[in-house]
């Protein structure tokens, strides 16, 4: 093997990060450490289905696509209160999330910015207002199929997807920031 083929392969928004926003970021906000800058922390992905309570098969079904989605295996939330009006008891699986670090959070976010985003209709961008007071961002997708992983045709029931972004931030203000340097489509 040669001495390239064993490098470790850098994700290109990470590349990006370091290159180009970590100093945008120094300059905007006045700076004086790169310990300072806020960084990615993590990526949660997970999706809820109420109707897998009825049916398993569908909570398999709807992990199997989050595994396709994030390239990594998830992890079955269970109900944490009973709740009789819907026949839930304490303990049922009822959903499926995604924790993603490192490298794959960056894939992730690349992959979401320039090819899922895009392909939802009637899209105008993501909104200024779901930034809760801490640096983190969070919104919902309604269908899966604006990622190109999914297959159409295998799939069994349309869900939506809840992305919360966690940054060091401190404020929002920088947040927002932070992501539009990424390339985060916002509306104007």
């Amino acid at each position: 093997m040669t001495a390239e083929a064993t490098k470790k392969y850098t994700p290109r928004l990470k590349e990006k990060y370091y290159s180009d926003i970590i100093p945008a970021l120094m300059k905007r906000f006045n700076y004086k450490n790169i310990m300072e800058v806020p960084k990615l922390e993590k990526i949660v992905v997970h999706v809820t289905l109420g109707e897998a309570i009825q049916n398993i098969k569908l909570l398999d079904a709807a992990e199997k696509q989050l595994a396709l989605i994030t390239g990594q295996k998830p992890l079955i939330t269970k109900a944490k209160k009973p709740l009789a009006a819907f026949k839930l008891k304490k303990g049922m699986p009822i959903g499926a999330k995604v924790t993603l670090r490192r490298e794959r959070m960056y894939e992730f976010l690349d992959r979401l910015i320039s090819l899922a985003l895009p392909r939802i209709r009637d899209f105008r961008g993501l909104s200024k207002k779901s930034f809760d007071g801490r640096g983190n961002y969070a919104f919902g997708i309604k269908e899966q199929f604006i990622f190109p992983e999914i297959d159409y045709d295998k799939v069994e029931m349309i869900h939506g997807l809840d992305i919360i972004i966690c940054t060091t931030a401190k404020t929002d203000e920088e947040a927002l920031e932070l992501l539009k340097q990424f390339g985060m489509p916002y509306r104007k």
